[in-house]
């Protein structure tokens, strides 16, 4: 089962219940602070002192089977090769999830997502599914990522997808056809803004 959430829920359900077994994989320096174990591919020990910080050395997560009552995948999914075999790990180690995600639009506006993302995600509201898909860079980026995380707080539902799931991550690939898409041209939207701003100006 797999289904829209929000960070908020989230962290009032770890806050009531202090005595889940926890894990931020993928997490960077962001981890979320009621994550009891820290796995990561950088090696973050002296950063994570006083936690349990496991570095991820191979494809396969260094834990038993359901170790953990939740784990936690946040901004992660669309950086992994063999996406099918990590959603088999994230269901084998835990017996629920919170994922997050970028939309569509956050992964093409964003500089460092043109190289760095191989993935696009999107939820269906119909079949309940997480729909993966190759990534497809719509229109040349735009804005850093620090940039990005102040439209976050504003627009976080158009730019931010967020997943609860629960003993199974249903989902499915589509295959989209690039060459149907023309790609966005910056230079041709830049022209008709201030196209627009000048016949503005003169009315």
């Amino acid at each position: 089962m797999i289904k829209r959430t929000s960070k908020l829920f989230l962290e009032k359900t770890f806050s009531s219940n202090p005595s889940l077994k926890i894990l931020d994989i993928g997490c960077g320096f962001n981890a979320n602070k009621f994550a009891n174990t820290i796995c990561d591919v950088q090696d973050l020990k002296s950063y994570y002192e006083g936690k349990n910080f496991i570095k991820l050395e191979k494809k396969e997560l260094p834990f038993k089977d359901k170790e953990f009552d939740f784990v936690i995948a946040s901004h992660v999914m669309e950086h992994v090769e063999d996406i099918e075999f990590f959603i088999k790990e994230l269901e084998r180690v835990s017996y629920k999830g919170y994922i997050e995600l970028p939309t569509k639009l956050e992964d093409n506006l964003v500089f460092e997502n043109k190289k760095d993302h191989l993935w696009h995600m999107d939820f269906d509201d119909v079949s309940f599914e997480l729909v993966i898909s190759k990534k497809i860079q719509y229109f040349e980026p735009i804005l850093t990522v620090s940039s990005i995380k102040k439209f976050d707080e504003i627009f976080r539902k158009s730019l931010i997808i967020e997943l609860f799931w629960e003993n199974k991550i249903d989902h499915r690939f589509e295959n989209i056809d690039e060459k149907a898409y023309n790609k966005i041209s910056l230079f041709q939207l830049l022209r008709k803004y201030f196209s627009k701003k000048i016949r503005m100006f003169f009315k």
